[in-house]
């Protein structure tokens, strides 16, 4: 008997119901599995479902670290790092989304195969064999999900990672599957990133001579036009070898971390400095690294001209373009530029950019004033966050965020005002207007991967494997790397003179490294990851200021309550008390 599967097609179908239809049951329009083959909009939906059940790029998880609080005192992040942080209360778990895509590629593995997408056979083996590839790398980069989510030391002190299900199970499966471990985990994901990168292309271009197809694919053609019809611009965005390179950097640097490392993990350093450097060279070396990569959500020219599918150069993969877009400016934007101020960057933060010369503010050759803390300052400190004085908005409207500067923007004056007396800049449009009376959107994208954020992956593996200018096995060092970046900014000048100091210290390089990173990738989701992979401090008091005049006050505002525990997140509480086999990380 064909087992039904629960997807029913329920759109419409009264509409076009008979009279008989009244007065007897409607037949159930399911689906069945040999549908998959006949209807390719049918199987592809499986595959889709590994695409849907991706988070968002912008998680704001920032307010669950030393880098931002929120005004919205009902926010899950916020609850959550002042205590109320649970096994069945978690904002960070993947568990049903990550698995609910994992069942369905699955399904897709093992009945989509046969799918007649197009008349043309040899198009069809193409897409195959595409789709294929993608599937595996979605689950690879799911695994990855499930285990930052979710991976830690049991009470028995094994260092687990979560249940490997490599088949679609029916509801009458057993699910009372036991945890696998930690690298166990790893290898199934590189295992899969590897099935990807054999099936797919690096990237989706169109090509224009016979002899130009690759030669993986000229078993099946030779066609540089029936090539394309698979392979060609009409798949940008979707997951290509290039894209299954970059999971790979980020699965690895992960492991490679310390806190993943035990007597099973033989993930090294190098390896992750080694699969960070075949997207950068992938990308062309140290001049992948875009020149406008710092504002790349502010690049108006570029974003209002992309081709259909095409990625800036700052981008490996990225979402769809929204236009008319105003609803990030309208949550972020402080009030007298009419938007809710959610995002408050703390003083922490501000504190962490260094002055333009290179130096950190707290060494004496940087030349930082405490009466005049914006001035001479790394560019990307006014690039990203709204302080007291600074101009914003479409009317360069100056913000000033002291508690007495009589406007809506200063310190708690609202509940849309800021906590910490900072907004954030970054992935604001300026030109875009929240007036209700003269509103008006700008073309906004969200990144899933960025050129940068592998760069840092590099810099940091690579200097923990092979010290500050150590090469490895490639062109260039942690210090080339970091030395890039920080030119781009317009940190440092030609000479660097506080690079070179950290060129002869491993130690001092890897808190360079580290402060890049947070700077680079502020507010894009990273931290709260990060400073748990390091098993760094969790419960740094989150702070502000109040400036009013010449008057410059720090204020304490907020004070995290994480238990050494919480490096690694929990099993949810329900699927715990379902399954015995399943084993719950130590403290939860």
């Amino acid at each position: 008997m064909k087992k039904n599967i629960i997807l029913a097609l329920l759109g419409g179908a009264l509409l076009f119901s008979s009279c008989d239809d009244l007065f007897s049951p409607a037949k159930e329009n399911f689906k069945t599995l040999d549908q998959i083959e006949t209807e390719p909009d049918f199987g592809k939906s499986f595959l889709i479902q590994g695409y849907s059940r991706m988070p968002g790029y912008y998680q704001d998880n920032d307010y669950a670290t030393d880098d931002a609080v929120t005004n919205d005192m009902d926010n899950g992040w916020l609850k959550m790092t002042t205590g109320t942080w649970t096994s069945n209360n978690n904002p960070t778990s993947r568990w049903n989304d990550s698995y609910a895509a994992i069942l369905y590629l699955n399904q897709f593995l093992e009945n989509g195969q046969n799918i007649d997408y197009v008349n043309d056979p040899a198009v069809t083996e193409l897409l195959r064999m595409r789709t294929k590839g993608e599937a595996y790398g979605l689950r690879a980069l799911h695994m990855y999900l499930l285990l930052r989510a979710h991976a830690g030391y049991t009470e028995d002190g094994e260092l687990m990672g979560v249940p490997i299900i490599n088949e679609f199970l029916e509801s009458d499966a057993d699910f009372n599957i036991p945890r696998s471990t930690f690298i166990q985990c790893v290898q199934q994901a590189l295992d899969d990133l590897k099935l990807a990168e054999e099936y797919l292309p690096d990237d989706y271009n169109n090509i224009s001579s016979n002899a130009e197809v690759p030669e993986k694919y000229r078993s099946i053609t030779t066609s540089w036009e029936l090539y394309n019809r698979a392979m060609g611009n009409d798949a940008r965005q979707l997951l290509n070898g290039m894209i299954a390179k970059a999971i790979r950097s980020r699965l690895l640097l992960m492991a490679a971390s310390s806190a993943f490392q035990n007597a099973d993990n033989t993930i090294t350093w190098a390896d992750a400095a080694d699969a960070a450097a075949q997207v950068i060279d992938l990308k062309g070396g140290l001049d992948g690294l875009a020149d406008n990569g710092v504002t790349y959500y502010t690049n108006t020219d570029e974003i209002n001209n992309f081709a259909e599918g095409v990625n800036p150069k700052e981008m490996i993969w990225r979402n769809n373009v929204s236009k008319d877009h105003s609803d990030t400016e309208s949550n972020f934007y402080p009030p007298t530029l009419f938007g809710s101020g959610r995002m408050n960057p703390t003083q922490n933060l501000v504190d962490a950019f260094p002055m333009v010369n290179g130096y950190p503010i707290t060494e004496g050759a940087g030349g930082y004033s405490e009466s005049n803390p914006y001035e001479g300052r790394d560019p990307r400190l006014a690039t990203y966050i709204i302080y007291n004085g600074a101009k914003e908005g479409p009317s360069n409207t100056t913000i000033y965020t002291g508690s007495k500067a009589g406007t809506d923007d200063g310190l708690n004056v609202l509940s849309t005002s800021t906590r910490t007396g900072y907004y954030m800049k970054k992935r604001l449009i300026m030109s875009v207007n929240c007036n209700p009376a003269s509103k008006n959107g700008q073309t906004h994208y969200d990144p899933r991967i960025r050129v940068t954020e592998i760069f840092l992956n590099y810099a940091e593996a690579a200097n923990e494997a092979w010290g500050p200018t150590g090469k490895g096995t490639h062109a260039y060092s942690a210090y080339d790397v970091i030395k890039k970046i920080r030119q781009r900014a317009g940190v440092g000048g030609t000479d660097d003179p506080y690079l070179e100091v950290c060129a002869a210290d491993p130690l001092k390089m890897q808190q360079l490294i580290r402060n890049e990173r947070r700077l680079e990738l502020c507010f894009e989701g990273f931290r709260f990851w990060d400073l748990r992979r390091w098993k760094a401090d969790l419960n740094e008091t989150v702070r502000g200021v109040d400036i009013n005049g010449s008057a410059i006050t720090s204020v304490d505002v907020e004070k995290r309550a994480f238990k050494d525990y919480m490096y690694y997140g929990p099993i949810p509480y329900s699927e715990i008390l379902k399954y015995s086999n399943l084993k719950q990380n130590k403290g939860w």
